[in-house]
């Protein structure tokens, strides 16, 4: 597994994120599935992306594999591996992976999540592909995300209403930020704390009571006052429609350069 040290100018080394002993059971644990798949990226997702990580927050671990072409042009159907959900020495971890080709044709149809594992910061190891790939794929981002992020939202919203935690209220905050700066400037931001300026001045309290725990209610009269901010923050997404700067659809030649390079990286890794 190779390492990427420097991914951002806000992030020295993604693993920061994990403690020593957190590190030392995930570098083992990828180590064997990088034996099984070569990955094109492996990113850390879930709360510790998002900017609300607490001790009980598990290590989501999705990824993009290349599959070797000879096993793509046979008869035989080739499927993605199994997910893994395993608890190792008190580390719980939760990994899957999606072949490359999908994983681009989501990307280009608006699929947040995919777009996440290809443009966001906390990249855990990657191939040198990754860095063409990132630039490749930013340039096809367009206001198709809006579905993705505005109907994740809402779901995470009626799952606040049916169980309020701070952790569902989050998910909408950190969903709706990271939908509003991806539409204004085309950059993959998914740390809420980052973007503050774009959620309820309150979120910071929402934080510190999840740093305590994942699955904590929040006292019925102080859930009360979120849910017209949490409603609003499902709206303003699709309100950035007419003021984003990313485009209404992919560009044409974007696509086509993407997918020049995935015919390029097929016949290299034959």
């Amino acid at each position: 597994m190779t390492d990427i040290v420097v991914i951002s100018p806000h992030m020295t080394d993604p693993w920061d994120v994990l403690g020593p002993h957190q590190q030392q059971i995930t570098r083992a644990f990828l180590a064997e599935r990088e034996r099984e798949h070569r990955h094109l990226v492996i990113y850390l997702s879930g709360a510790h992306a998002y900017g609300f990580p607490s001790p009980d927050s598990d290590l989501d671990l999705k990824c993009v594999h290349i599959a070797p072409t000879r096993t793509l042009v046979g008869l035989e159907a080739t499927a993605d591996p199994d997910d893994v959900m395993v608890t190792i020495e008190g580390v719980e971890l939760d990994y899957g992976s999606n072949e490359l080709a999908p994983v681009l044709r989501g990307a280009i149809r608006g699929n947040g999540n995919f777009l996440e594992r290809l443009l966001g910061e906390l990249v855990l190891g990657s191939d040198p592909l990754l860095v063409q790939a990132r630039e490749l794929v930013k340039a096809t981002v367009s206001r198709r995300v809006i579905k993705h992020y505005a109907g994740f939202a809402a779901h995470q919203f009626r799952m606040f209403r049916d169980k309020p935690t701070a952790k569902h209220a989050l998910y909408v905050l950190r969903l709706s930020a990271t939908a509003q700066h991806l539409l204004a400037t085309g950059e993959m931001v998914t740390d809420v704390t980052r973007l503050l300026d774009l959620v309820p001045a309150e979120t910071s309290e929402l934080v510190a009571i999840k740093a305590s725990g994942e699955r904590e209610l929040l006292e019925p009269d102080y859930a009360a006052t979120w849910n017209p901010r949490l409603a609003a923050a499902v709206e303003v997404i699709d309100k950035a429609w007419p003021t984003a700067t990313v485009p209404i659809d992919p560009p044409a030649p974007a696509i086509a350069a993407l997918d020049a390079w995935l015919r390029d990286v097929r016949r290299d890794r034959w």
